[in-house]
């Protein structure tokens, strides 16, 4: 029996990951630096991120391990969305993505000794309109500094303010687990 890594500190990852019934420990130890170009596609940064954080595991696998690693990024329009690193990059971002459709890239790494696989999952997401006290509210009851693009699709947020959308939900919130699964089997079985 293989032992799965979930290399992530994000709760929703955690709770995304037993939802499928799969045993695994949480490892976060990682010296990876999450840093990029502004010139590197915007599509390819997750994966980039994520591959990144599977090599950047502080200690080789064993022969029974199974690592997963995951990042998730917002683009609008041009502009790529992370954390917010404080509560005034929060409001900017929300009313960035206020009546605008955004895309939500997640890309997820799986590998074991003896290989490695990645993918990525693309969901757009459609806000109507936020007032400045929606936002206020928002961020001050829930704050979303570990979300990217500021905002949990699960949470108050999503339920007053997203009209639309199209592709995985589960995506949105950082790991489409339907892909997971799939993947993930390929390496236990």
């Amino acid at each position: 029996m293989k032992k799965v890594i979930l290399a992530s500190a994000s709760p929703r990852r955690r709770e995304l990951l037993a939802g499928l019934d799969v045993d695994f420990e949480v490892d976060t130890k990682n010296d990876f630096k999450e840093c990029f170009e502004p010139s590197v596609d915007a599509h390819r940064l997750p994966l980039d991120m994520s591959v990144g954080k599977s090599h950047g595991f502080h200690r080789a696998l064993s022969e029974d391990e199974i690592l997963v690693t995951a990042d998730t990024i917002v683009i609008v329009g041009s502009k790529v969305l992370g954390k917010p690193h404080s509560r005034e990059e929060a409001v900017d971002m929300l009313r960035l993505l206020s009546g605008r459709t955004h895309e939500v890239v997640t890309a997820v790494t799986i590998r074991d000794r003896n290989r490695e696989e990645s993918f990525t999952d693309s969901t757009m997401v459609t806000f109507g309109e936020l007032s400045d006290a929606d936002i206020d509210y928002y961020i001050d009851k829930y704050k979303p500094f570990d979300k990217a693009g500021a905002y949990g699709v699960q949470e108050w947020i999503g339920y007053v303010g997203i009209e639309r959308i199209e592709g995985s939900f589960y995506n949105v919130m950082g790991f489409p687990v339907h892909r997971v699964r799939k993947l993930l089997n390929s390496f236990l079985h």
